[in-house]
């Protein structure tokens, strides 16, 4: 799921919502990443998955997608076409380093492995941060320090400062601080009630006065 969240980044960062629709982008990206982490699912599986989330979500009945119905090929259509353009927009650099390893490593080395807070408290923080850029601005480090940071003054435990025990894992204070402010945004800033996942969802959003944050026209 997190290398699915980061391919979906990586790919609005170089194109536009206003020609790739968010729906089959978001199947394609889920997709691949299973692929990617040798943990393949069926396209069936991730189109069934996907329209049962997208009805909870808009408080529509829940019934099963037939899978010889036109909403199904519609499903299909869009997330094969939605995979070429990700693989041909990214130029086939789809692999993804996530922080999830360092961050285990690093509060070994800072003895909090067995702390009863901070590391749940961290891995949650990076979690959380998959909602930011954060993760295509900065290097996997980078994000680990942040959150055992966060983590470490919400439980009130004291990290070495002489030197800086940051410096020690190749991250820069100034990078650390900038992350932390990404994700404690987050807590102060209400998830969108819905998104436009079609293109013609799209047009009606805009016809609705809402212009804003549909990335590069490419």
């Amino acid at each position: 799921m997190a290398t699915a969240q980061v391919l979906l980044q990586r790919f609005y960062y170089v194109s536009s919502l206003k020609q790739f629709p968010l729906r089959d982008t978001m199947l394609a990206c889920l997709f691949l990443a299973s692929k990617l982490e040798e943990a393949p699912r069926k396209i069936r599986d991730v189109i069934n998955v996907f329209d049962y989330l997208i009805k909870r979500k808009r408080g529509q009945p829940v019934t099963p997608l037939e899978a010889f119905s036109q909403t199904f090929y519609d499903f299909k259509n869009g997330l094969t076409v939605a995979e070429l353009q990700l693989l041909k927009r990214l130029a086939f650099n789809v692999q993804v380093e996530l922080p999830y390893a360092l961050l285990v490593n690093y509060l070994r080395c800072l003895q909090l492995s067995g702390h009863p807070v901070v590391p749940q408290r961290a891995w949650n923080y990076l979690n959380d941060a998959l909602r930011t850029p954060v993760y295509v601005c900065y290097q996997p480090p980078t994000l680990a320090c942040a959150a055992i940071y966060l983590a470490a003054r919400f439980a009130g435990v004291a990290l070495p400062a002489q030197p800086a025990w940051w410096t020690v894992f190749a991250c820069h204070e100034g990078d650390l601080v900038t992350v932390a402010g990404y994700v404690l945004s987050l807590y102060h800033t209400p998830p969108p009630a819905d998104l436009p996942l079609t293109l013609a969802e799209l047009e009606t959003y805009r016809a609705h006065g809402n212009d804003g944050g549909t990335g590069s026209a490419t």
